[in-house]
């Protein structure tokens, strides 16, 4: 968070001298302890952010890869003209603990074409699915992995 606040002064300055620089560090590390004194954040905090980067990156990146595909998969079904489209609604149990992670499980349902996170109720999601097909995975797929990953640091 430090280096954040050093950055957003450097950036918001405009140039970048000395002076603005040493002024940048004193400020950055004055905003620095008082979050850390007076809301709850600590330097433990920040190193496990700093862990989790990497994991919420590569998250990111499947995310939009699945996306994609999703795309192609929903095309391909609405474009078929054998296919007869058969909605579903699936119900099923999550292992993640955290509510953030179910939230973010739900939001990326929710994001990839065809699926729609209609509740999500404890450990219990309901999502409605354009097609059977587009089910498969959704309990145990490559979102859930993920956020296991970075329940686990």
């Amino acid at each position: 968070m430090y280096f954040v606040f050093l950055a957003l002064w450097i950036i918001f300055n405009g140039n970048l001298t000395l002076e603005i620089f040493l002024f940048g560090v004193v400020i950055a590390a004055l905003l620095y302890a008082f979050i850390c004194k007076f809301m709850e954040f600590s330097i433990h905090k920040d190193i496990l952010l700093w862990k989790k980067f990497f994991l919420m990156l590569r998250y990111l990146v499947i995310l939009i890869v699945e996306i994609v595909k999703a795309n192609v998969s929903a095309m391909k079904l609405l474009f078929s003209e054998k296919n007869e489209i058969e909605p579903v609604l699936v119900r099923f149990r999550t292992t993640l603990k955290t509510k953030t992670a179910k939230v973010v499980l739900a939001n990326s349902i929710t994001l990839t074409p065809g699926t729609i996170t209609v509740s999500l109720e404890g450990d219990e999601f309901q999502v409605h699915c354009l097609d059977k097909t587009l089910a498969e995975g959704l309990s145990d797929g490559i979102f859930v992995k993920e956020l296991e990953k970075m329940e686990r640091m």
